[in-house]
């Protein structure tokens, strides 16, 4: 089952940005769970896309104002819930910042 590992962190967790993950990449590229991820710059550089009304709305910044933003993702393809639960405890990440697990939907090819 696939699962997407959301890296979170408020404004502090910005110092761990280039830290690397301390052997987490390398050990679950080798357990072969990573499907893919990245790093995501900060939220100052983000833009936001809404359309209401048909109307294009654009904003700088992130959508919300939040303690905690996203830093960067995951996805893992692993055999459950618990087996996620080991691999994200097991990142740096969740010492020093939340990360959230969610089942993706996956759709049938077209």
């Amino acid at each position: 089952m696939k699962y997407l590992l959301m890296i979170c962190g408020d404004e502090s967790a910005e110092e761990y940005a280039d830290a690397g993950c301390g052997g987490w990449t390398e050990e679950m590229t080798e357990r072969g769970v990573i499907t893919g991820g990245a790093g995501l710059r900060p939220p100052r550089e983000a833009t936001t896309v809404r359309v209401r009304d048909d109307e294009l709305r654009i904003t700088d910044g992130p959508f919300a104002e939040t303690k905690e933003q996203i830093g960067g993702f995951v996805l893992i393809d692993c055999t459950d819930l618990d087996e996620a639960i080991e691999i994200a405890a097991k990142h740096p990440a969740a010492g020093y910042g939340t990360i959230e697990i969610r089942p993706v939907l996956e759709f049938p090819p077209t």
